[in-house]
Parts: C-alpha cells; structure tokens; sequence
C-alpha cells in the first residue's frame, strides 16, 4: 500500500513577504498586480476574513479590504525558498513530484515510519528552516491526498486511510474536486447533488449527459480513484500553468492582466526548470462556462505573452464567450523521434 504526502505550503508568497517584512504580520497582504486592473495572485488568511481570495481583481479587493497592502511578485525570491523546500523533501525520499513552487508530492511507501509522522517532521522542518508554514494531506494516492492537504490548513494535516477513503469521498461536497467551482456546483445543485455520494448514485452515462467528456473523470474523481504514480523524472512533454476564476470572464481584453501573470511565471518556470529542453509549440487552453475545452497552438520557439494573446484571441471565438479557466504553456520537441527524422532524412 502506497504512503503518499500532498505538501502544500500557506500562502506562499504572502508568507514570504510578510517573513521579509514582519511589520505586516497582523495586516491584511496580497501579492499580485499593481494596478486597479491587475489581479492578485494569492493573499494572507487577514485579508481572506474580509472576502479577499486569489484571482480577484485588485479593484473588487480594494471594495472590501481598503486597508489591504497589495505587494508586487518576486518570483526570484520565491524560487529561492522553493528549492530550500524541496532540498528538505529529499531527506525523506527520492520519489518527489513538484506540481509547482508552493507544492508536491512524495512517495513515502518504503519508509517504516508511520506517514502521519513523517508529515509532521518535513513540516516542522520546513517551519524551523524557512520560518514558513506548510499543510499537508497523507493518503493512499494523490487524489485524495491533495484533497486532503486542504482539510486543516494553515499550518495542519490530515491522514485518509485507505479503508476510509470510501467513506470520506461519500461526505465530500462535490465543490471539492478538482476543476469544480461555483459555477458547476450551481449546476450539481440544480439537479440534486451536492455531495460525492450523490453523484457515485449516477450511472457515468447520465454524468456525461450533463457534463460531457468532463464527466468520465468525474465518475473517477467522485470515488476516490486514482492509480497515478509520484514521478518525479518523468520527462515532460508539455509544461503549462491554469488559472480558474471565481467569476467567468466575458471578453478577451479581461484577460489581460491574468494572461501577463500566467506568461511571465511559465517564462520563468522554464528557464529554471527546463533549460535544456527545446520549445515546439505554445498553445492556449480555454474552458468555457458549459465546460467544453478547446486549444490553440502554434509552431513557436520562443514564445511571448503576444503570441499567446493572439492564441487566446483565437480560441475564444470557438466557444461561449464565457471563461472560466485559462491555461499558457508549451510543448518540448521529442528528441528522440527528432533525431531520428534526421537521421531518415539523412539515409
């Protein structure tokens, strides 16, 4: 049985602007854009008691938090105290899956320990370290574990065995799976679901009548099923980033301050995690407020935040023009079959 750890550290980036400045300790903080325009990225648990939450305009979080001190992003010094985090994972195991830089998997199976102990020693690690708090999630896969990572957060953890796993996605409010927000819980409600249980009751054909071909990963998502494995050298084909709102965007100009935000963090992804991959393609993913998806890509070595917009432009006209989730990202040329066409080309 497989002993998986969901890290996920509290507010990141807050956290580590308010340990830079301790003076704002009892403030409310967001980190993210400078305009009235701009978005903010993530916020202190101060300014979420005054309805402040991340991917909100500026402006709207102004409305309801005056007071707040919105600080601009460093992705440098976030970077920095990232690979600090992960230095500390891999005392505890080899098999390490960063999803991000404020999260990720372990595998801790071969460990005698007990995972709920394992959890609460990388988190005071991190803590005595950093000077930063992390929650974490403790199951027999990574489906449950990130859901549980979430359950006391800041600065706790909770363990899913895996004879309880049944019992825990039957009492889950169906807001809780991924790619699930109010939109969709709207619509859950709407026909009589409200939890996981409640959806486990419907065979997957009617799920798919309701949600399309989102509704093959609902069936799996509802029972708390997932066989996927901590990977941490899988060789990436792509590397994007997705960004849902709380509220759908209804023009492509809206997106501008979220797309620039999205671009310049996978730039910056890119050249410190995949230097030496080279880039085939940027594409764009849409997903509309009925959940149908779509991509647009094009052939593109080096990427910019204009050629995703032009991307993004593109790929509105395609759906409702209502957006509810945008994500950037690239596609890495496969070496291998490159070489090869080389080589045949060669011959």
């Amino acid at each position: 049985m497989r002993k998986i750890i969901h890290i996920d550290m509290d507010c990141f980036y807050a956290a580590i602007e308010i340990r830079e400045r301790p003076e704002l300790a009892d403030k409310p903080v967001a980190v993210g854009g400078q305009s009235r325009r701009g978005v903010l990225t993530t916020c202190n648990y101060v300014a979420r008691e005054f309805g402040v939450r991340s991917a909100m305009p500026v402006f709207k979080a102004l409305q309801l938090c005056p007071r707040l001190v919105c600080l601009p992003i460093r992705f440098d010094l976030y970077r920095r105290e990232s690979a600090r985090i992960r230095e500390i994972f891999s005392r505890y195991s080899k098999l390490v899956e960063p999803l991000s830089l404020d999260e990720a998997y372990l595998d801790l199976s071969d460990s005698p320990e007990p995972a709920s102990e394992l959890a609460k020693r990388i988190r005071a690690d991190i803590k005595r370290e950093t000077g930063l708090t992390a929650s974490a999630g403790i199951s027999s896969n990574k489906l449950v574990a990130k859901i549980a990572s979430d359950w006391n957060k800041p600065d706790g953890q909770k363990v899913v065995r895996p004879e309880r796993i049944e019992a825990f996605m039957r009492d889950l409010p169906v807001r809780r799976l991924w790619g699930v927000g109010p939109k969709a819980s709207a619509r859950f409600a709407a026909i009589g679901i409200k939890t996981c249980g409640d959806l486990q009751k419907l065979e997957v054909d009617e799920i798919r009548r309701h949600f399309g071909n989102f509704g093959l990963e609902l069936y799996q998502l509802c029972r708390g099923i997932d066989d996927r494995p901590v990977s941490p050298d899988r060789q990436r084909k792509s590397m994007s980033n997705e960004h849902t709102f709380s509220e759908n965007i209804t023009s492509p100009e809206a997106c501008e301050w979220p797309l620039k935000r999205q671009v310049e963090e996978l730039l910056e992804d890119l050249a410190s995690k995949q230097s030496n991959r080279v880039i085939h393609k940027a594409f764009i993913k849409l997903k509309f407020d009925d959940f149908s998806k779509t991509t647009m890509e094009t052939i593109c070595e080096r990427p910019t935040y204009e050629v995703y917009r032009t991307l993004l432009e593109s790929a509105w006209k395609r759906g409702t023009g209502k957006v509810r989730l945008i994500g950037a990202g690239v596609r890495f040329r496969d070496e291998v079959a490159w070489e090869q066409m080389e080589l045949d080309w060669e011959d």
